[in-house]
């Protein structure tokens, strides 16, 4: 069988422990022998961050902006025990956050919705979108200890000299600085609004402007204006709503919804629900997660973490059973994405056919731990002899199907 050519390239992010190893299966068993692949590689692992002082994330997410297409593995974010763990010069900021800073855009993450997998909250019987600002805010943060008496201000000199300030606090303590831009959150606004009119659902926004009445003020008046201005009139011709309310208020609302909609977040918010809503559909490994910029660059990943207690089991030589499903609908959106701007309808049917495989394999009762000890996964209980597999053969009886 002759292999799928690629013109371009795709951006190739690789990453940091179990997720590392299943990325190199993913490519030899599903890609390598039906695509004669493509990718300009960049190793994200933690210690080749701490080699390069951490430029070999910029230089990735520079070569996103000349190629448009990216697919990322799951990196480490250090904290203390990472930094004893790995030696590390310092303790090097998230690659996703460095990323995101650079290419900007939204983080679009949606469950992948498997038949006999239903979410644990019984009234979902559509899938929720999460979109998330991916610049900013805590992930951009400046942090200082406060060792003793004094004062902690925010200070503003504008480009004349003069200073505007404002008391933070007085004594010893933590301060913790963050920023956003206009210019992003109204990118941001303006993803959201361009994507619930591509897929025709509700868009719902939620910050806490009712305590934070500049910051999260700032975000709620900038899509009102954009809204009014640009879209009202397109979402009612489309059937569709614009919906703002408070971030407590939209959790409630949420658990008690149907879906089918998009949830537009703050990056933290965004960060902490995505989790949440991948989860209640049955794994933190079925979910999709696209960064979408305006400029047209698309970054593609898994959203969940490295896996870290199955790699130090993987270490020590003993079985694991990790889902593979959302770094595999990674690579699968990337090549149906590159294809699509190349004009590569091969590549972009294979895409549909790993996706598909990924599928049928669960439905057909072969599956990883996490889905098979899903409390709300009835295809456990009716199959009579459901499988489960390990690491390995969860992805080799996929490849089986292509």
């Amino acid at each position: 069988m002759e292999k799928i050519k690629m013109t371009t390239p795709i951006v190739e992010m690789d990453g940091d422990e179990m997720t590392r190893i299943l990325w190199k299966m993913i490519k030899e068993d599903l890609l390598e022998p039906y695509i004669d692949l493509n990718t300009e590689y960049y190793d994200l692992g933690l210690e080749h961050r701490n080699e390069t002082n951490d430029q070999v994330t910029v230089d990735s997410a520079n070569a996103t902006k000349k190629y448009k297409v990216a697919v990322k593995c799951a990196t480490i974010t250090p904290n203390a025990a990472r930094m004893e763990e790995y030696d590390l010069k310092e303790m090097w900021k998230s690659p996703n956050g460095t990323i995101r800073a650079i290419l900007d855009g939204t983080v679009f993450r949606a469950p992948i919705v498997v038949k006999g997998i239903e979410p644990c909250v019984k009234s979902w019987k559509k899938p929720i979108t999460i979109a998330r600002h991916a610049y900013g805010d805590v992930y951009k943060g400046s942090e200082m200890k406060i060792p003793g008496a004094g004062k902690v201000e925010l200070v503003y000199t504008a480009e004349d000299g003069t200073q505007t300030r404002e008391l933070v606090h007085t004594g010893a303590g933590i301060v913790q600085g963050m920023h956003n831009v206009n210019e992003s959150i109204e990118s941001f606004a303006r993803s959201c609004f361009n994507y619930a009119l591509d897929t025709k659902q509700d868009l719902w926004f939620a910050t806490k402007d009712t305590i934070s009445k500049k910051y999260d003020h700032t975000f709620k008046d900038i899509f009102q204006e954009i809204y009014d201005a640009e879209y009202d009139e397109k979402f009612k011709a489309a059937g569709i709503e614009y919906f703002y309310t408070l971030i407590d208020d939209a959790v409630a609302r949420v658990m008690k919804s149907e879906g089918g909609f998009i949830w537009a977040c703050k990056n933290y918010d965004g960060d902490v629900m995505s989790d949440m809503v991948s989860s209640a559909f049955g794994s933190l490994a079925m979910m999709t997660s696209v960064l979408v910029s305006p400029e047209g660059y698309y970054e593609y990943e898994a959203a969940h973490g490295t896996v870290q207690r199955h790699y130090y089991k993987h270490l020590k030589g003993e079985e694991t059973s990790t889902n593979s499903v959302a770094t595999i609908f990674a690579w699968s959106g990337a090549l149906r994405k590159r294809g699509e701007l190349d004009g590569n309808k091969e590549l972009m049917e294979f895409a549909d056919r790993l996706e598909k495989a990924t599928i049928d394999t669960i439905e057909a009762g072969e599956m990883t731990k996490d889905l098979a000890l899903t409390g709300c996964c009835p295809i456990v209980h009716t199959l009579e002899n459901p499988t489960v597999l390990n690491s390995e053969g969860f992805i080799k009886a996929i490849a089986k199907r292509l």
